[in-house]
């Protein structure tokens, strides 16, 4: 080659050179430009002044001062007791339990494991871990001061049937507490801590937070206290079975076993609910979990105070939501409201006057939505005092004054029938008349053929037709005729009432063809 074409190639050489360098530093220039464009936190000071028109840089919200505020009011709590099997109930709650992995006795993680399993060197009674015997149990969760003085809330399934409460405050502080009450059906503990006060404590929110507000869950995840995270409410209103009352928050902020009875605050550092249960197939945080309102908290805890128990209004009924299909045979319009289905003798409500078949649509001027609501509402109410309830009967709306008792525990009887019977093959069912088919009144079930009318309706062997578009029945004639009115009065489907072990029922049935 020669020097001149080894100059001229040198030369083409080193001008690509220096365009890939100029492209590659207009590009990083382009791209930080960009990021100050798109509000990311941290802006490098050369993109910023390269772009006259960047928008300011935007902060994500910090909850730090909150936390800062309300955190010292949560505690740990920590159970003793013979035996102690804290349900978790799918929940935040209590006992919790690490992988058991094969590591050497020097691995850096056993003492990890040791510690967050709360095994010491020893146990209670002084064998080392793992070695078998009796030994006390160990349960943990989380609570939070609701008085300078000492009162604490917690999750009953927490403490329930201890020997031994105690608190692990913020401050590393381990104080005794006592149980003050329990109310096992919203699942609620109020504790008191005598010594050590007075104490940092929150307040409950006095009003319930909209969906999509923030919530900051506090609490002791796995034992490891003092943890807190951030979420949103999900959902209001949520029942999930897990008891006669159920009004749960859900919200997202991650919740695990330990978490139980631990606060959900909202960004004014109030507490919008006590953290109880979560939903997940693998026992960890799914982003579903369940917290009770600061409404039924602020209720049950000050009745906890005062008297030691919770007392709930009474009225005497059993009921069931409406279906579209009850809705429609009665003549309203909406599904709305809670249907008598029985009533027990000499209650509030049958002394009051009112009667199987009423649907209750309203309680002290507030909205019945469906049967769980008119319990809750009923049971928040006091006993001896006066609630007007306006019903549906007969086409029309009606006013009732009942004096609201006082709730104790009650338990339905069963009955059950056999017998061959008559066949009501348009809607699939075989029926007896309930003197010779087990001695009660009504008409008994005692057949219902697959894949019919009866059976897509919920009819089962052993039920008790009491009673067909509101007339009595005790024999399977006295059904048929109710139909055959039902028929020539022109309705589409007609309300059965219909008794089991389980509590009384109505059912819409389709008006058959003769």
């Amino acid at each position: 080659m020669s020097k001149v074409e080894f100059e001229r190639n040198s030369k083409a050489s080193t001008q690509r050179a220096s365009g890939r360098i100029q492209a590659a530093l207009l590009g990083a220039v382009a791209l930080t430009a960009v990021a100050a464009v798109s509000g990311n936190v941290i802006v490098h000071p050369a993109a910023a002044q390269t772009s006259q028109t960047a928008a300011p840089a935007q902060m994500v919200p910090s909850f730090a001062d909150v936390v800062e505020r309300v955190k010292p009011a949560v505690v740990s709590v920590r159970v003793k007791g013979e035996n102690t099997q804290t349900s978790d109930r799918q929940s935040g709650g209590s006992n919790f339990n690490l992988p058991d992995f094969d590591l050497p006795e020097d691995h850096p993680f056993q003492e990890f494991f040791k510690r967050f399993r709360g095994q010491g060197d020893r146990n209670d009674e002084g064998s080392r871990p793992g070695q078998p015997g009796p030994r006390r149990g160990m349960a943990q969760g989380s609570g939070f001061f609701i008085s300078a003085d000492g009162y604490l809330v917690t999750n009953n399934h927490v403490i329930d049937k201890s020997s031994d409460v105690e608190v692990l405050m913020d401050d590393g502080r381990t104080l005794s507490a006592k149980v003050v009450g329990t109310d096992p059906k919203t699942d609620l503990a109020l504790l008191k801590v005598e010594e050590g006060g007075p104490f940092k404590f929150v307040e409950l929110a006095p009003e319930a937070p909209r969906v999509g507000d923030w919530v900051l869950a506090v609490g002791n995840p796995f034992g490891l206290g003092g943890t807190v995270t951030a979420g949103i409410v999900s959902a209001r209103a949520r029942d999930i079975g897990a008891g006669p009352y159920d009004d749960f928050l859900q919200i997202d902020a991650p919740v695990n076993r330990g978490n139980s009875g631990g606060p959900a605050f909202n960004q004014r550092g109030q507490v919008v609910g006590v953290n109880t249960a979560i939903a997940s197939p693998s026992g960890g945080n799914v982003g579903i979990a369940f917290a009770i309102p600061s409404e039924t908290v602020q209720n049950i805890v000050t009745q906890l105070k005062e008297k030691g128990t919770v007392e709930r209004g009474f009225l005497g009924v059993q009921i069931q939501s409406l279906s579209k299909d009850i809705a429609s045979s009665v003549g309203l319009e909406k599904s709305e409201g809670a249907i008598v289905s029985r009533l027990e003798g000499d209650s509030p409500a049958a002394k009051a006057g009112v009667k199987t078949g009423d649907i209750i649509l309203s309680v002290n001027g507030k909205p019945v939505n469906d049967a769980r609501d008119l319990s809750r509402t009923v049971a928040a109410l006091n006993a001896g005092s006066t609630a007007n309830l306006q019903v549906w009967r007969d086409g029309k709306r009606q006013d009732i004054a009942v004096t609201i008792g006082k709730m104790s525990e009650r338990s339905a009887s069963s009955t059950t029938q056999q017998g061959s019977g008559t066949e009501m093959g348009s809607l699939g069912l075989r029926l007896a008349p309930g003197s010779t088919a087990g001695g009660t009144k009504g008409v008994a079930v005692i057949g219902v053929e697959p894949g019919s009318t009866a059976s897509d309706k919920g009819f089962k062997t052993g039920d008790v037709i009491a009673d067909v578009a509101g007339q009595a029945v005790e024999t399977p004639a006295d059904v048929r005729k109710a139909l055959d009115d039902s028929r020539k009065g022109g309705k589409k489907n007609v309300l059965f009432r219909v008794e089991s072990k389980d509590g009384a029922r109505f059912i819409a049935v389709p008006v058959p063809t003769a």
